[in-house]
């Protein structure tokens, strides 16, 4: 079940709850009456209110393409050069430096310029982008606990 199904059905749910303590507290005394309606109020603005993704979402939507996940491992082995993160990810230099950009706008790679000749930009890690490590890590085994390439 998908994180919105999983939260259409707790709002279903809390509605009918909701929709029940409003019967029993009409059937009461009038300050009874008076929470069944501050509780419909409040179910009104719930309803309105916007779905929140699931928090797993909005980190694949930071970390997930293919080019960002392989740069992020690729810099868990420590600071290394743009000609460096080229060679060994085979991407081209546009793809990396964009991938390079977004990784540095969202906190998780730093960038440093070494002005002395030859001149020279490191990249390495930040703590949230060293705080992956483990995540890579499971990944890893659960691939080679789970797909046939890396069995192979």
């Amino acid at each position: 079940m998908s994180s919105q199904e999983l939260a259409g059905t707790e709002s279903a749910e809390t509605a009918a709850g909701e929709a029940e303590a409003a019967a029993s507290g009409a059937e009461s005394d009038a300050s009874d009456s008076a929470a069944a309606e501050a509780a419909a109020a409040t179910e009104t603005d719930a309803a309105s209110a916007p779905e929140t993704p699931c928090p797993v979402v909005d980190s694949i939507e930071q970390i997930g393409s293919k080019w960002r996940l392989v740069v992020l491992h690729e810099l868990l082995s420590g600071e290394a050069r743009f000609n460096e993160l080229k060679r060994e990810t085979d991407a081209n230099a546009r793809t990396l430096s964009r991938v390079l950009d977004d990784l540095q706008e969202t906190g998780f790679v730093d960038r440093r310029l070494e002005e002395d000749s030859p001149v020279a930009t490191y990249y390495s890690l930040t703590d949230k982008g060293e705080s992956l490590a483990p995540v890579f890590e499971e990944i890893d085994d659960w691939a080679h606990e789970w797909l046939a390439e890396c069995n192979a």
